[in-house]
């Protein structure tokens, strides 16, 4: 197991406060070395996009404007 591998094992996960009901549900979890994931809440077993802090304040600036 790589450590990303264990640190997305170990994450602790936070719903969105923006998800709504269907399907737009989204989680998010602090990594070390200030990276962040994100994944589907329906499904925590699937695939979790981890991101740089530079990207991580890229997504979120994105989100803002939309």
């Amino acid at each position: 197991m790589t450590n990303l591998q264990r640190a997305l094992t170990g994450a602790v996960w936070r719903k969105s406060s923006h998800s709504g009901s269907g399907d737009q549900c989204v989680e998010v979890a602090p990594l070390s070395h200030h990276l962040r994931a994100v994944r589907d809440s329906k499904d925590p077993g699937g695939p979790a996009l981890v991101l740089t802090p530079s990207a991580w304040r890229g997504l979120l600036d994105a989100i803002k404007e939309s």
